[in-house]
Order: structure tokens, then C-alpha cells, then sequence
């Protein structure tokens, strides 16, 4: 009977001049659904000829709760489908999907449908018609909030909130990466009944994690875990992020990518939905992470005018106009609340000697390499280039103990009349919160040391 079943579903696939496969569909004793294989296929189907018949979906196709769900509905319960499926990451291509049951067994555990598909590199924006009008309603809204509210960051939080509501979901946030400086932040956050922060959840995760998400969503539009199996199966690809997960209750979750000009600049999270409205979730996200990604852009590029606006390009740290706005705002801060504060000044000894005897880009190679062990020293402080070859730090994060250990770990650190060398002059204040004073004792005890320098290494340009 096997035989003539496959016999039937091979010369109906063959008939096809589109891709085309016949998928079995097993259902569990639970009723739910369980594995599906490729049961018959034509030659278009596998598009590099290998012989895929036989095999799980997955070994073609990234896994898909939505899908699993329309090829299960379309075996089982004689529901036909049309859809556009973003697929452009995985094939280069959007996929035309059309999926149609077909008549089996009713005593077989066994069910089937056809599925056919084109590819097409352009989006036919009039084929999303086929999304739910409740889903519809809900992109709609949610695009008339984000112009709604002035401010980004309100306007991004009510659209998470609305979104966890919508998605029945226990909590959703957006956030933004920059993969450049190693970097992610979560713009907006809403969980049920105000419970837990996912800020202070990311917060302990490093951007190693983060990272790791673009080679998973590199195989689909989303990653979708509706079960313990989906789990296992990332845990498998993805060890450490799922460790976090379960180390936060996480049963279900859906992340999908923000995409704009082929880079991954963010991402939708939500955790814990509704399983059973899966297919739905899918839709509502797809089409609500289109938008947001043009917002997330938008706020990349006005936080990277500011970062440009206050870095210093050659060295990573901030620049002299930075450290002058941050030490007036500090300075009138300390005058109503004085607290503990150090400050130093560090002056690169080497730069004029490599920059005459090197060259100009050596001396540049120069400076990043000071300014990555400044922050690397001063970690949590503010550094800043006060001149061309002086650095300024302010620390309000730890005691004169603390501050003078640093001091002293740049010194055995920087101690290489080749290359970097700094002379320090430092200065910390317990109680008076005179910021401006507190600068000034440091610079000249710095210009102290200075000559010192001079002195041993007297054939070093000034």
C-alpha cells in the first residue's frame, strides 16, 4: 500500500513544472503534530539535484513552527494555504508558497499535502493580503503608534507593550546592536506585571551571546522555540545562549532579526507566548520587525552622529569637547552633593619622538594603542584626549585606594621609552568636591614628572 502511495504522489509531483513536493505529515497519538518528511518530490524541488525523498523537512529547509503548523492543517484538517515567505537570507530569493491537502488513509497516522513554491526576488506586497484582518489591524496600529509619540524611546515602548500584549506573550523587548564596538543596548522592555527587568537579565550576558544569534537566524527569517525538542535543537547549535534561557524560565521565544542594507542592526525578543497561536505570532512579528527596523536605523545613525560628535577618532576615547561639557556638568554636581572623586592626567612622552623618527602613522598606531590600554586600566571611568599628547581621567567609581592601584598599574604598564610611556599626575579629593581645583593639582604634578622624564631620556623630542 506504501508502495502504490508513493507511486500515486511521484507521478502527481511530476506532472508539476513548478517545485514540487508531496510532505508527509505523521500525527502523534496526542493529536499533535509530529515528524514530516519529504515524501515525494520532482527534480525541480531540490534545485541542486540531490535526492532529498525520504528525508525531515529540516534537511532542506530551516525548522518552522508556522509551517509545521500550515502543513499540518493542510494534511489533517484540509486547510489550503498561499503565502510570501521571506526567505531572501537563506536562498537570495522570497518564496511563493502554496500548499494543498491532499486525500490519505484515514486510518493511517499518516498524513499529506502538496507544497509548490517559486522564487521571485521582488516582495508582491498585495500577496500579504492573505494575513488575518486581527493581524493586520495590529501592523497598522502599531505603525501609527511609532509616529504618535515624539520621543523614540516612548514610542518603542508602547509598541512592546503592545506587542507582549498582543502575543499573549510573558515578556518582549527591543533592542539595537553595534557590532563594531561590541556593543547592544535594550531600548524598550515590557513584562508581565513589571516582574523582573530583562535590562538586569542582559546585563549579565555578555555580547559573545548576542553575537552568536546572526549565524542562527543566518538559516531563517526567525528563530521560533515552541517546545523542550526546538530547545534541544539550539542547544546543540548555541550551548551557552540556551544555558540562559533555561537559567531564566524560557519555554518559548521568538527573536527575530532587524535588518537594514543586509546588516543585522537588532532585534524583537519575546519569550513565553501562547504556542498554540504560533502561526499568528509569526505573521504579527515579520511584519512589525519590517518597520521597527527602519526605526532602529534612524536611531543608530543619530547615536553614532553623537558618539562622532564627542570621540576621538584616533584614540577611541572621548574628546577635549566631551571632557569640558562633563567636568562643568560634574563640577556644579559636586558643589550640591560633594562625594569622593580622583582625577589624573596622563601625558604620552613618546609621541612627538615616534611621530619625527616613525612617521605619522606609526604615531597613530601609537595613540590607539594608548588609548585602548587607557580604557583597558580606567575601566567604568571617564577618559578623555585633553590635548594631542595628554589624556585626562575622572573616576567617580572608586575610593583613592583604588584609583592610586590604577595609577600604578598604568605606570608598570606604560613604562616603554620605545613606544608608550606615560608620566602621571594624579590627585584625589574625599570631601571638597572642587572638580576644577582637583585638575589643576593633578596637571601640574603631571608637568613634574614630566621633566623628570626629560631628564633620564634626554634624547627624547619635547
Amino acid at each position: 500500500m506504501a508502495d502504490k502511495t508513493y507511486e500515486q504522489f511521484k507521478a502527481l509531483v511530476n506532472l508539476c513544472d513548478m517545485p514540487c513536493c508531496v510532505m508527509s505529515v505523521k500525527k502523534n497519538p496526542d493529536g499533535s503534530c509530529g515528524e514530516i518528511h519529504m515524501f515525494a518530490t520532482n527534480e525541480q524541488f531540490s534545485m541542486t539535484g540531490e535526492d532529498v525523498e525520504g528525508k525531515e523537512y529540516t534537511y532542506k529547509l530551516p525548522r518552522d513552527p508556522k509551517m509545521e503548523k500550515i502543513w499540518f492543517d493542510a494534511a489533517w484538517k484540509e486547510k489550503s494555504y498561499h503565502g510570501y515567505i521571506d526567505t531572501t537570507r537563506l536562498y537570495g530569493f522570497w518564496t511563493d508558497n502554496y500548499i494543498i491537502p491532499l486525500k490519505h488513509d484515514e486510518d493511517s497516522d499518516t498524513g499529506y499535502c502538496q507544497l509548490l513554491y517559486t522564487l521571485t526576488k521582488e516582495m508582491d506586497a498585495g500577496k500579504y493580503s492573505t494575513i488575518s484582518p486581527e493581524v493586520a489591524s495590529f501592523v497598522i496600529r502599531t505603525c501609527l503608534n511609532l509616529r504618535k509619540e515624539e520621543d523614540f524611546y516612548s514610542s518603542m515602548d508602547l509598541v512592546t507593550r503592545d506587542l507582549r500584549k498582543f502575543t499573549g506573550s510573558y515578556s518582549s523587548c527591543i533592542m539595537t546592536i553595534s557590532p563594531d564596538v561590541y556593543k547592544y543596548e535594550i531600548i524598550s522592555e515590557s513584562v508581565q506585571n513589571n516582574e523582573k527587568s530583562l535590562r538586569d537579565i542582559f546585563a549579565m550576558i555578555p555580547y559573545e551571546i548576542i553575537d552568536c544569534w546572526e549565524g542562527l537566524v543566518a538559516e531563517t527569517d526567525c528563530v521560533i522555540i515552541t517546545n523542550e525538542e526546538d530547545m534541544k535543537y539550539y542547544e546543540e547549535k548555541a550551548p551557552k545562549w540556551v544555558i540562559t534561557l533555561r537559567d531564566n524560565d524560557v519555554h518559548s521565544l521568538c527573536l527575530v532579526p532587524f535588518i537594514h542594507q543586509n546588516t543585522i542592526i537588532g532585534y524583537l525578543y519575546i519569550t513565553n507566548f501562547d504556542t498554540d497561536e504560533a502561526a499568528k505570532l509569526k505573521d504579527t512579528i515579520e511584519l512589525v520587525s519590517f518597520f521597527l527596523s527602519t526605526e532602529a536605523a534612524h536611531h543608530l545613525f543619530v547615536d553614532r552622529l553623537k558618539d562622532l560628535s564627542s570621540m576621538d577618532t584616533r584614540t577611541g576615547v572621548l574628546n577635549r569637547n566631551a571632557m569640558n561639557n562633563k567636568v562643568d556638568e560634574l563640577a556644579a554636581q559636586l558643589r550640591y552633593e560633594p562625594a569622593p572623586f580622583s582625577v589624573a592626567f596622563c601625558y604620552l612622552n613618546t609621541l612627538k619622538t615616534i611621530n619625527v623618527n616613525q612617521g605619522h602613522d606609526a604615531g597613530n598606531n601609537l595613540l590607539k594603542d594608548a588609548g585602548k590600554l587607557l580604557k583597558e586600566v580606567f575601566k567604568g571611568d571617564y577618559i578623555y584626549r585633553s590635548s594631542g599628547d595628554e589624556f585626562a581621567i575622572i573616576s567617580m567609581n572608586c575610593d583613592a585606594k583604588e584609583f592610586k592601584n590604577k595609577i600604578e598599574l598604568l605606570k608598570s604598564k606604560a613604562n616603554d621609552p620605545n613606544w608608550i610611556y606615560f608620566t602621571v599626575g594624579y590627585y584625589s579629593d574625599a570631601s571638597e568636591g572642587e572638580l576644577h581645583s582637583a585638575m589643576h593639582f593633578a596637571n601640574e604634578y603631571e608637568h613634574e614628572f614630566n621633566e623628570e622624564f626629560y631628564n633620564s631620556y634626554p634624547d627624547m623630542v619635547k
